[in-house]
C-alpha cells in the first residue's frame, strides 16, 4: 500500500530543498533519488554560503565540501571529504557507492575519481565568499577555525549572530513505496584549518538511516557532535520505541552529559529524524540555537508546499526546555 511522502530538511534555506524533494517523491521517485535532487538545488545556490557553490573557503581560501548520501534499500551509503573543485558532491557521494567497493573517498583522490565520472572542474568560490575571505584575512593571524561564520572559537568569544548565519543541509525522505534515505552536504566550517573534516561525511554521526526505523541528520559544531554519533543514537532511540522529536532531544542531551558546557555554548547542534510511519521531529541546542537573531527552523514537506518549524530547544535541565 502506498503510503504519504515526507521530506525532511534543516533550516529555513532547506524550505527550497523540502519542496523540490517532494516534489520529486510525488511525482513517484525513490527517496534516493529526492535527497539527490534536494541536495544539489542547495549545493548549486551560491547564497547558501555553507554548502556547495559559494560556500566559505579554509583558512587557506579552499573551498573543501564534505557529503554523504545513505539509502535505506540495501542499507548502503556513500560520502566524500575534503572534496575541491567539484560541485555536487552529493552526487560524487553516490557515485562512490554505486561505482567503488568502498563508502568514503577524501582529498585529492576523491577530485581524481570525481573527475572520471564526469564531474568537470570548476571553481567554488563566488565573488563573495572570495571577497569576505579577504576580509578575514584583514584580521586573522593564523588559520582559527569559525563556525556559523563567527569569530575564531579560541581566540576571543564568538561574534553576534546573525539570521545568514548557517551550516550543513540535513535532509530525510520517505517515498511512497515506504522507504527511506538520508543525506548531508556541507562546505564545513569557515575558516577551518585546511584537510578538516567534519561530521555530515561520517555515516552515524552526521546522519543514519534504517530502512525499518527511520532516518536523522544532523546539523551544527560537527567536530563535537561526531564524537557522539548521534544520528545512529536517535535512530536507535526510535527503533526503541521513542519518537522522532524525543529520540532527537536524548540524543542531544548524551551529548551535553559526554562533553564539557564550553564545547556547545555559541556553536551547538540540532537533529532531524524521520520515522518509518512517516512521524517526523527536531530539536536543537538552546546554546548556540536559541537567539534572538538566529533561530532553529527546519522544513517539513508533506504537500506541494513545506512548513517551516522552529525548536525543540534542549538543554540539560529538563525543566528549561522549550517547546517552540
Amino acid at each position: 500500500m502506498a503510503v504519504n511522502p515526507v521530506f525532511v530538511a534543516t533550516w529555513r534555506f532547506g524550505m527550497d530543498a523540502a519542496r523540490a524533494g517532494w516534489s520529486r517523491l510525488a511525482q513517484g521517485a525513490t527517496a534516493l533519488d529526492a535527497i539527490e535532487v534536494a541536495g544539489n538545488l542547495t549545493e548549486e545556490d551560491p547564497t547558501v554560503n555553507s554548502v556547495g557553490y559559494g560556500g566559505l573557503p579554509n583558512a587557506a581560501g579552499q573551498v573543501e565540501l564534505d557529503a554523504a548520501i545513505m539509502n535505506g534499500v540495501g542499507h548502503w551509503a556513500g560520502s566524500v571529504g575534503g572534496l575541491q573543485r567539484t560541485r555536487k558532491p552529493i552526487s560524487v557521494a553516490r557515485r562512490v557507492y554505486e561505482k567503488t567497493p568502498h563508502t568514503m573517498l577524501v582529498g585529492e583522490n576523491a577530485r581524481q575519481f570525481a573527475l572520471r565520472q564526469g564531474f568537470p572542474e570548476a571553481n567554488l568560490l563566488t565573488p563573495e565568499s572570495e571577497e569576505r575571505y579577504h576580509e578575514w584575512l584583514k584580521t586573522q593571524a593564523g588559520a582559527d577555525v569559525a563556525h556559523f561564520d563567527l569569530g575564531p572559537t579560541n581566540s576571543q568569544p564568538p561574534k553576534a549572530l546573525t539570521p545568514d548565519d548557517h551550516d550543513t543541509i540535513g535532509l530525510c525522505a520517505l517515498d511512497a513505496n515506504g522507504d527511506l534515505a538520508v543525506g548531508c552536504t556541507t562546505s564545513g566550517m569557515a575558516w577551518k584549518v585546511p584537510g578538516r573534516v567534519g561530521d555530515s561525511p561520517i555515516i552515524g554521526s552526521g546522519l543514519y538511516v534504517d530502512n525499518e526505523v527511520g532516518g536523522a541528520a544532523g546539523t551544527g559544531h560537527g567536530d563535537e557532535m561526531m564524537k557522539a554519533c548521534v544520528s545512529f543514537r536517535v535512530v536507535m532511540n526510535m527503533e526503541r520505541g521513542m519518537t522522532p522529536t524525543e529520540a532527537c532531544v536524548e540524543a542531544l542531551r548524551y551529548l551535553m552529559r559526554k562533553r564539557p558546557p564550553e564545547a556547545h555554548d555559541h556553536y551547538g547542534a540540532a537533529l532531524i529524524a524521520l520515522r518509518k510511519d512517516g512521524l517526523y521531529g527536531g530539536a536543537a541546542t538552546y546554546s548556540g540555537f536559541r537567539h534572538p537573531d538566529r533561530l532553529w527552523q527546519w522544513a517539513v514537506a508533506t504537500s506541494a508546499e513545506p512548513v517551516l518549524h522552529e525548536g525543540v530547544y534542549v538543554t540539560l535541565d529538563r525543566n528549561l526546555d522549550t517547546l517552540e
